[in-house]
């Protein structure tokens, strides 16, 4: 797979997955927010921020992949 490749494919799952746990961090505050009992919210929370995390990483992956990219693609100095 070219690094244009993953590129393409790292940098948006990266911005998807960060939407997806930051709904996930106002829903688990929303849980709190309703008396819900503390092992419901923080395990809730917990998991958003597990899966904001992996967002971050997935398009930190997608950053390093375009560097690559282009890098190997720039003409060479004669």
């Amino acid at each position: 797979m070219t690094h244009k490749a993953k590129w393409l494919l790292f940098a948006p799952s990266g911005l998807a997955v960060i939407g997806a746990g930051a709904s996930m961090i106002h829903w688990a505050g929303s849980l709190k927010d309703q008396d819900a009992p503390t092992s419901k919210w923080l395990a809730a929370g917990t998991a958003a921020l597990v899966v904001f995390n992996a967002g971050i990483s997935l398009f930190g992956r997608g950053v390093v992949e375009k560097v690559l990219h282009e890098v190997r693609e720039k003409p060479q100095p004669r």
